[in-house]
């Protein structure tokens, strides 16, 4: 496992992986330690292309993704990258999607354990009301990248 991080809006940036993808991405308000030694190059691009991101020159990221969870959680996972930049859904729309409206719950505990925050972009999830509810960076993070997808772009609620 190596990692790679930068400093960002939001806080210490740091990008797990190794040669077979990015495997986490975290957020601190403080830096932490890196791993030592060579970066593998997907971890390396999810680097460079969050600061674009963050710099709002990117929109849609190309990256080798290898998250470990469950067939579920992975189903979910997969989900969230087709809710495009500067577009919301809610957890109901997106229970649907997966083929039980009734599993919303469960929906919702696999989007809080995405391990790969922006990158599948768990923030583009919202209540049925338009309420930000439940980010595990916290609310003002989830808040702050729907703010900059909307200056980046056009933010769309549903």
């Amino acid at each position: 496992m190596f990692s790679a991080g930068f400093d960002s809006p939001l806080g210490w940036v740091t990008v797990w992986g190794n040669d077979h993808g990015i495997t986490r991405i975290t957020c601190t308000e403080a830096p932490t330690d890196v791993l030592p030694g060579v970066v593998p190059a997907p971890v390396q691009a999810g680097v460079d292309q969050l600061q674009a991101y963050f710099a709002g020159t990117l929109m849609a990221f190309d990256l080798v993704l290898n998250p470990s969870g469950t067939d579920f959680q992975q189903r979910v996972w997969k989900a969230l990258l087709d809710v495009p930049f500067g577009q919301t859904r809610s957890y109901l729309s997106l229970s649907r999607t997966l083929g039980d409206e009734k599993a919303i719950r469960a929906v919702a505990a696999a989007n809080g354990k995405n391990p790969l925050w922006i990158v599948v972009p768990c923030h583009r999830i919202i209540g049925s009301d338009g309420s930000l509810t439940g980010y595990a960076g916290g609310l003002w993070r989830k808040q702050w990248l729907l703010n900059h997808e909307q200056k980046s772009g056009q933010l769309s609620l549903f």
